[in-house]
């Protein structure tokens, strides 16, 4: 019997938005904070500006979708390269949909990945586009989310 293997992911979230009052009412302080792993750069935070936070930060949902879109795109590149199909580019317009609910909490009810996978002269698209599903079926991120990733994939190829 094999032990699966184990991988640890160890972050640290620091709240930067004491305004000098700490959380003494819902608008006294700021939702700004910073996201940090050792020998990387910090990841600047806030909350949705729906939710009072700053639109220039990374919201846990961005950066939710992101991850999904991320973890797709490097399965997909490492099933290119073992079968031998080389994307010279690729990119994903990627969005989630998170429903509200009357108390104020919620979830995501889906995301959609729409991946534009640009081919090398030769390449052969109908392939490509299988790979989609198989890293779609590798990845970590989506096979840890309670709600459906939808991929709709678009492979260019190269003159």
């Amino acid at each position: 019997m094999s032990l699966a293997k184990q991988h640890l992911y160890t972050t640290r979230t620091e709240w930067t938005g004491n305004l000098g009052e700490g959380t003494a009412g819902y608008r006294a302080y700021s939702r700004d904070h910073g996201i940090s792993a050792v020998a990387k750069p910090e990841i600047p935070g806030s909350s949705d500006p729906a939710f009072r936070g700053d639109a220039t930060r990374w919201n846990p949902e961005d950066l939710l979708v992101a991850s999904l879109s991320s973890c797709h795109m490097l399965w997909y590149l490492h099933l290119c390269s073992q079968a031998k199909i080389v994307v010279l580019a690729y990119r994903d317009d990627a969005v989630g949909t998170m429903v509200e609910d009357a108390s104020g909490g919620g979830r995501f009810s889906h995301a959609l990945l729409r991946p534009v996978a640009t081919l090398a002269a030769g390449s052969d698209a109908k392939r490509a586009r299988a790979l989609h599903g198989e890293a779609h079926r590798l990845c970590f991120i989506a096979n840890s989310v309670n709600f459906p990733v939808v991929i709709e994939s678009t492979e260019l190829v190269a003159d």
